[in-house]
């Protein structure tokens, strides 16, 4: 791995600051970040013009031709327009510099976290394909988002192969390769668009993108490679395995994506001229390799030991926890050494759907007058729906629910189940159904918690992150329900946050990130305590959660998947899921569930 990190100092100077820079799903958030102790001084945040594409190809991109208009897109397709990515270091940096009332001349670095896998495909100089002449019509020319969902064909293929070839890597990641992830994206574009996959040169992470466009040096990032790319002990899956996947598969690695990989925490170069110019910043400044944005977050969080599991809860919920020893844990995303601080198993899980389902569910499932009565009482729709959903003893509803509206991400590593509620009657009403889908969460993290610790990977303590912490009925529900002290990371902006640090690090204040954290790292903000009643209630309701999740999860019926195939058929081109995931740009935002 290439190592950057410039000679550090253990007294970082009162008046150097760094920024952060959070890439969510919708949107891009800068903060400033004192170097001394972590104190955020300043904020800015950019919508991306494009949002996410699910349906229609855009009809203005940067570069290229608009022939892409009217070019809609199949079912499952996430896309996203890599200007819009640039747009946020031109907005959003400076707009955190004026809000903090710095000298920018002060700054001493810049760093980056993103949402992965997110996938872009590029010439040799770093130039996204949909901004060449004659490319803006062509889907695979995108960015590949994260919940780009549509290569689960090839990830079948993928899966199937490695294990008939018992792969030694497979192990590492809970024994499935994702939908989302490199390879089968990467293998999805070969077969859908072999001109475009013939005029890439790069197949690039775009955590790592953006960082070449501030520093104009291309250099992976471990975080990534690791866990996305199926990088492990050094080395990719052989040539043989990808040549039998499709033979002009044979040389991906080679070719499109094996490159240069960077420690987190290093400085993968220094802002270009231009980066200078978009951002406000000075020229010169180290740029940090670049990180995932749930995996930054365990430093902002202080949260680097072992046994500390951080959950990054969003549209979808992200949980990274360090282990002092390998584990093989079915159904995670992956463990990888050094994936989240030097020294330590970094492993990954996650669920596909979170606050996307509540914010599904207030959309499509809430009746007039229950908008009409939040307003009336000065509510959000989901604050009043949480006050509601309070004043019930648990299983009063009478309901369980799976949280599979956007597939399973772990531990059964399926994006094509869907979602469940069970025990409706006539007498059913809104707010029942809302808790029974906060409780499904809940339970699909327990899922997760127990999958480690069955597997030898201790958790000692659960930290939550993202937006949805601000309410405080689901955090108590999670604490009953996975019987862990649960407490919240103090800061709003805990992927910039986190990224701030790895700046720091970067730019030679600190020795490692282990330093910086505790320097810079959020205290906590609440902490609920698991009340003993309520565990031993929802056990029994936890028992039917399993009951059904192996029944519609693990083949004993596959009714999910043949809805799937038969709605398909019946709507070539599109899915239902679209107008879900389209709805998704509220999702993002549904860090308004606050109680």
């Amino acid at each position: 791995m290439q190592s950057n990190t410039p000679q550090f100092s253990s007294e970082p100077d009162a008046d150097n600051y760094v920024i952060g820079v959070d890439y969510g799903t919708l949107s891009g958030r800068a903060v400033v970040v004192r170097v001394r102790d972590g104190k955020e001084l300043g904020s800015g945040v950019f919508d991306y013009p494009h949002a996410v594409v699910t349906d229609v190809l855009p009809q203005d991109v940067a570069g290229g031709s608009t022939d892409g208009r009217g070019v809609r897109l199949p079912g499952e397709w996430a896309l996203q327009v890599p200007n819009d990515y640039r747009d946020v270091l031109r907005n959003a940096v400076p707009a955190a510099i004026a809000d903090a009332g710095i000298d920018p001349a002060a700054v001493v670095g810049i760093a980056t976290d993103f949402t992965a896998c997110t996938m872009v495909p590029v010439k040799s100089d770093g130039t996204p394909l949909n901004e060449l002449d004659g490319f803006a019509n062509r889907p695979h020319a995108y960015v590949k988002l994260w919940r780009h969902h549509a290569a689960q064909p090839q990830a079948d293929r993928i899966n199937k192969l490695a294990a008939e070839r018992r792969e030694d890597w497979l192990p590492r990641y809970g024994g499935l390769i994702s939908s989302e992830w490199e390879f089968a994206k990467g293998l999805q574009l070969l077969e859908e668009d072999p001109a475009a996959y013939a005029e890439m040169d790069h197949w690039v992470e775009a955590a790592d993108w953006i960082v070449w466009q501030l520093c104009g040096k291309y250099v992976r990032n471990a975080c990534t490679a690791g866990y996305k790319g199926i990088y492990q002990d050094g080395r990719y899956p052989a040539e043989d395995f990808l040549a039998a996947l499709n033979p002009e598969f044979a040389d991906f690695v080679s070719a499109k994506l094996e490159h240069t990989i960077g420690r987190l925490g290093d400085a993968a170069g220094y802002l270009t001229a231009e980066a200078a110019e978009w951002t406000g910043l000075p020229e010169g400044i180290a740029v940090a390799v670049g990180n995932v944005d749930a995996h930054v977050t365990a430093p902002a969080a202080k949260a680097v030991d072992p046994g500390q599991l951080v959950a990054i809860m969003g549209t979808s919920t992200c949980h990274v926890m360090n282990g002092t020893e390998l584990h093989e844990v079915p159904g995670m995303c992956g463990v990888v050494d050094g994936g989240i601080v030097d020294g330590l198993w970094g492993y990954e899980a996650g669920q596909s759907g979170v606050g996307d389902i509540f914010g599904w569910f207030t959309k499509y499932g809430v009746p007039p007058e229950y908008h009409q009565a939040a307003e009336a009482a000065g509510l959000g729709v989901h604050e009043y729906l949480t006050e509601l959903a309070s004043r019930q003893a648990i299983g009063e509803h009478g309901l369980i629910a799976l949280d599979w509206h956007s597939g399973n991400r772990s531990v059964l590593v399926d994006h094509e189940l869907s979602g469940v509620v069970v025990g409706q009657t006539l007498a059913t009403r809104p707010e029942d159904t809302y808790r029974a889908l906060l409780e499904a969460t809940a339970f699909g993290t327990r899922t997760i918690v127990d999958a480690f610790r069955d597997s030898g990977v201790p958790v000692k303590e659960f930290i939550v992150a993202g937006g949805l912490l601000k309410n405080k009925l689901l955090m108590q529900i999670y604490a009953d329900i996975t019987g862990l002290q649960l407490s919240t990371i103090g800061s709003t902006q805990g992927p910039a946050l986190g990224s701030a640090i790895h700046a720091a690090v970067a730019a030679g204040k600190y020795a490692d990130i282990r330093e910086a954290a505790a320097a810079m790292g959020s205290e906590p903000g609440e902490v609920y305590i698991p009340i003993p009643e309520n565990v031993a209630a929802y056990e029994e309701l936890f028992k039917e959660y399993r009951t059904l999740h192996d029944y519609f999860g693990r083949g004993t019926n596959d009714v999910m998947h043949r809805l799937k195939a038969i709605q398909r058929n019946a709507t070539p081109g599109l899915d239902a899921s679209d107008s879900v995931q389209a709805d998704s740009d509220a999702a993002e935002r549904v860090v308004e569930v606050s109680a």
